[in-house]
């Protein structure tokens, strides 16, 4: 008998805004081809499988096998360490933190219902980057992911909802592990905004970084971090950069790599969390 069979999986949701971003997180992950595992009200949701996870239903979607990752590297050489089985179900939630915190909350709560909670949520897709801290092409792990835009504009600047006494406006990831996933990417480990409407001068760029010491600028984490945080499940959110935060010039995005970079970060990710230690995850 394989001693897999054995181990329950670690079960894993990442969400993502589109498609193109789901699927490049799903050909990173391992050679198992994804496959539905039921619809979410309005959304499709994707499963990565493993040995012990039976649930998977039997049609196979059309998402690309994905490509194998090697195993990370140590100071020593390769990973040898016991492989965990993990389960992974990708779902792409929409486009804003509403679309994402709804997409997460059914996600979440269908699994606590059937009994099967999951043991970590990731935010994940490409983002625009906050020069020099993020240029295109890096990869960022948010140790704080922010809501940059909810609260108020007065005369004298912006008002976070914290100051205003309505809530929070940022969520910690959990910390350990997001660290040392930065560490094995090579990424930047910064704040990441959540905004509802995407940045397209230098003045607000600017005003953004200076305020937050922020790496990233993308439309769903804070979404996906308030249902995680009502469910008590800790929150990864990452992110490849396609472009610079500022004015708009189309023609210097970077869409595909940032996917490409996405789809490698994962593999990358994969091998970490099947050989590290074990939930919770803190």
């Amino acid at each position: 008998m394989n001693p897999m069979n054995l181990v329950n999986p670690v079960r894993l949701l990442v969400v993502t805004a589109v498609e193109a971003e789901r699927d490049a997180v799903a050909r990173g992950l391992g050679p198992t081809a994804a496959v539905g595992c039921g619809d979410l009200p309005g959304r499709e949701m994707l499963r990565i499988g493993c040995a012990t996870d039976t649930s998977t239903a039997p049609a196979p979607r059309t998402t690309p096998a994905p490509r194998t990752t090697p195993a990370p590297r140590t100071a020593a050489g390769p990973c040898t360490a016991p492989r965990q089985p993990l389960s992974t179900d990708l779902v792409a939630g929409g486009v804003g933190p509403a679309a994402a915190a709804a997409a997460t909350d059914a996600a979440l709560t269908v699994a606590t219902v059937h009994g099967n909670p999951y043991h970590l949520v990731i935010a994940a897709g490409i983002a625009g980057g906050f020069a020099p801290i993020a240029d295109v092409g890096s990869v960022v792990v948010a140790d704080r992911v922010i809501a940059a835009d909810l609260g108020c504009q007065t005369p004298d600047g912006f008002l976070s909802v914290d100051s205003l006494g309505f809530g929070a406006s940022e969520h910690a990831c959990a910390p350990h592990l997001s660290a040392a996933v930065a560490r094995v990417l090579g990424a930047v480990h910064a704040p990441v905004l959540t905004v509802s409407t995407a940045t397209g001068t230098a003045e607000r760029a600017q005003d953004l970084r200076q305020r937050h010491g922020a790496a990233a600028e993308a439309m769903e984490g804070f979404g996906v971090a308030e249902a995680a945080a009502v469910h008590g499940v800790p929150l990864l959110e990452l992110r490849t950069i396609s472009n610079t935060v500022g004015p708009r010039d189309r023609a210097a995005w970077r869409i595909p790599d940032a996917l490409a970079a996405l789809r490698d970060a994962f593999g990358v990710l994969h091998n970490v969390l099947a050989r590290g230690a074990p939930p919770p995850y803190t």
